[in-house]
């Protein structure tokens, strides 16, 4: 469902809960993509040495990830004016099939003038927050 107008929505009003996994097969392409090759998202010998369960998912596929459920409401990504977060916890991949899964809610929290609206994020992974503090800025149509 995307959203045509700020007339459809209201502070209060819940986007579509997402759920999104993480593979190790989608954090070695995240690395490749990006150029991020830091050690402890591949290595789980290195990331357990360093103090992690396994290795982790990438800060910012995470976070580039968790705006989806913000883009696919919206219908277009360039309506995002603005996007933060607090990383507050890594999500360990297990060397599994299934992965790790995040589950994404949102709401509007504000409506701003000139059709804008803020919205709250909060990203999951078994049942602990994994980003705090995580807002978007978006452009709602007139």
């Amino acid at each position: 469902m995307t959203v045509n107008s700020i007339s459809q929505v209201h502070v209060g009003f819940e986007l579509p809960p997402q759920e999104f996994v993480f593979t190790r097969a989608d954090l070695i392409r995240y690395a490749g993509a990006s150029g991020d090759f830091n050690i402890i998202h591949w290595n789980e010998r290195v990331a357990r040495e360093v103090g992690m369960p396994t290795v982790i998912v990438h800060g910012m596929l995470t976070m580039g990830t968790v705006i989806r459920i913000v883009t696919d409401w919206l219908g277009d990504p360039g309506k995002v004016i603005e996007y933060s977060a607090r990383f507050t916890r890594p999500i360990p991949v297990p060397d599994t099939d299934e992965g790790a899964s995040i589950k994404v809610t949102a709401k509007v929290t504000e409506l701003l003038k000139n059709n804008q609206a803020v919205i709250s994020i909060s990203a999951i992974h078994n049942e602990l927050t994994v980003l705090a503090k995580t807002t978007a800025i978006v452009q709602l149509a007139p």
